[in-house]
């Protein structure tokens, strides 16, 4: 099995380098699921089997020679099905903003398929549907997308203007150096070093009014990955402290609650009365607050003792609220 991994994951990174720009030993760790140690044996590897992967020194990334020719990868009709219905489903009718480029490419996909194959997709991708979460409207945010994008490629500092929610330094110009583009549940976010507030910040597309391509450089941090920067976060804000959460649901909605992976930390302990106790380990409690509120009376706080007076406080406000209007 060992043998397998590591074969597949050489094919992997020749895929991944010859298929795009910017990768870094750390990203290709990362998206392979190894050490950066690992890459570099797998690339050695490479090296010593007559492939010439280039190393660029000045972007610290790898490249594949302009005449090189990696043969086309072979599809199996569930590998071709499962890509026609992501592109259909969630491209085509853009549920994702900004990815329907994918729907061109997997045209040309289909179009050096089998004719057999390519029946069999088009017959069951007709029974198949996918619905995500509404998202930001894509009208007048594709712009700063590819803007963002290009930065993040060529490493070039963005001058930004940005609209934020509690208004503090609206427009106001500043230095934006982003690490990565990240769609999390509704839209999209850049990630990167604000140059005004002095740290890494997310920061939502669509609040951006104005951004500009610099010739000054920049450099990712090194070892820089989304998955730390986000940390044990609810959802995307990674707050403080960070906080081990016990909720009790009682059996209305166990079920549902314990069938869906809502936190990468999540435990589930059953209970006997058919109800369940959730536990996870949180940084900062602004996001995971709402998520408790929405589930109503189905749900009790444990513990931590703040997170049960702020659910509390925000209870009472609305009931508050409906109590003064019905007067």
């Amino acid at each position: 099995m060992a043998e397998y991994t590591r074969v597949h994951r050489l094919l992997r990174l020749l895929t991944l380098i010859q298929g795009g720009t910017g990768w870094t030993p750390e990203r290709l760790a990362e998206e392979c699921e190894v050490s950066v140690r690992t890459i570099y044996r797998d690339l050695k590897e490479l090296e010593g089997a007559g492939i010439g992967i280039e190393f660029d020194r000045s972007a610290k990334t790898y490249r594949l020679p302009q005449d090189f020719f990696l043969p086309p990868v072979q599809l199996t009709a569930r590998e071709a099905l499962s890509l026609s219905v992501l592109c259909e489903q969630v491209a085509q009718r853009e549920q994702i903003p900004f990815i329907r480029p994918a729907v061109q490419a997997m045209e040309k996909i289909q179009a050096a398929l089998p004719l057999d194959i390519r029946d069999e997709i088009s017959r069951v991708s007709e029974a198949v549907y996918i619905q995500t979460a509404r998202t930001m409207p894509p009208d007048g945010h594709e712009d700063m997308f590819d803007r963002i994008s290009r930065a993040i490629t060529a490493r070039r500092v963005l001058r930004c203007r940005y609209e934020s929610l509690s208004g503090e330094g609206d427009g106001e110009e500043f230095a934006f150096m982003p690490y990565a583009l990240y769609f999390a549940v509704r839209a999209w976010y850049a990630v990167g070093h604000h140059g005004g507030r002095g740290e890494t910040r997310t920061l939502k597309l669509n609040r951006f009014v104005g951004a500009t391509l610099t010739e000054e450089a920049y450099e990712i941090p090194e070892g820089f990955s989304l998955r730390a920067h986000l940390g044990n976060a609810w959802r995307m804000i990674r707050g403080v402290p960070r906080c081990e959460v016990v909720l009790e649901f009682d059996a209305s909605f166990a079920e549902t609650i314990a069938d869906t992976a809502w936190h990468r930390t999540q435990r589930i302990e059953h209970l006997d009365d058919g109800g369940i106790v959730f536990r996870c380990t949180v940084d900062g409690l602004d996001e995971i607050v709402w998520w408790v509120l929405s589930m109503g009376s189905a749900c009790r706080v444990i513990e931590p003792p703040e997170l049960r007076e702020r659910v509390r406080e925000q209870a009472s406000s609305v009931a508050a609220m409906y109590t003064h209007a019905s007067g």
